[in-house]
């Protein structure tokens, strides 16, 4: 028997500011359906409705129209706590992934957990650390080094590994990466990026990627969406999405 779709989105609609001056159709009727062990590349211009479109699959923002399903479960006007048993995310900026205050290894208890609660004693066991040191060394960034280190003393980099290893700790359904590697500067960007490449391969993990850096686009991930004018207006995958070369996409940008 086939798997359900991992994301099913149906007529998808958002206006802000309606009945003003500044109204904005932000998405409209929007269609999208992400199958499980895809890893989905979606693009497209400031103001295009991209970032719109995660927030309303995440929860963040309420749609004024539609459906949103996920991993078969209608999720549609419910909030971000009963959406997070299946989705994980990693924002833009690298500071909103992780609890500042607490150190790499309370930052990872709590995920592994899938707690909100900070009484974090009753959840540590001594067999972790070995397992955490592990899992961090495997990131490459020297931070099984520093695993009793409070996370605001670490690198935007670091930081931002953590964060993605935290959102991937409980094997979710959906992972969301939210523009992940726009506050990095270009050597750490490609370093999570490659990072991000390695484990969602690994723990094939269905994945969907804001990004406005038109090369992650094609570099990374078996699908490209492009998202213009609140609508689909490219929706390429396996081959196809490996032979599109930057200046076609140029084209289709500017068309």
């Amino acid at each position: 028997m086939p798997q359900p779709a991992i994301l099913n989105v149906q007529h998808l609609q958002k206006v802000f500011f309606p009945g003003t001056s500044n109204e904005r159709h932000v998405l409209k009727d929007v269609n999208l359906t992400i199958e499980p062990g895809e890893f989905v590349a979606v693009i497209g211009n400031n103001g295009a409705g991209k970032s719109t479109l995660l927030n309303t699959i995440a929860g963040t923002l309420s749609t004024d129209s539609g459906e949103i399903e996920l991993a078969g479960h209608q999720v549609t006007n419910r909030p971000v706590a009963y959406r997070s048993r299946w989705v994980a995310r990693v924002f833009q900026d690298p500071k909103l992934g992780t609890a500042g205050d607490l150190s790499v290894a309370q930052n990872l208890t709590l995920a592994a957990r899938h707690t909100g609660s900070l009484s974090l004693r009753r959840y540590w066991r001594g067999d972790q650390e070995a397992q955490y040191l592990d899992l961090l060394a495997s990131l490459n960034m020297g931070l099984e080094q520093r695993l009793n280190t409070q996370v605001k003393y670490l690198s935007g980099g670091q930081r931002q590994a953590l964060s993605l290893l935290m959102a991937t700790l409980s094997h979710p359904e959906l992972l969301l990466l939210d523009e992940h590697t726009a506050a990095l500067d270009p050597q750490t960007s490609a370093e999570v990026m490659a990072l991000t490449q390695k484990i969602v391969t690994a723990n094939q993990l269905t994945t969907m990627m804001i990004t406005h850096k038109m090369s992650d686009a094609l570099a990374y991930g078996d699908r490209l969406v492009m998202v213009q004018d609140g609508q689909i207006k490219l929706d390429v995958r396996g081959a196809a999405k490996q032979a599109l070369q930057a200046d076609e996409l140029l084209t289709m940008f500017a068309g």
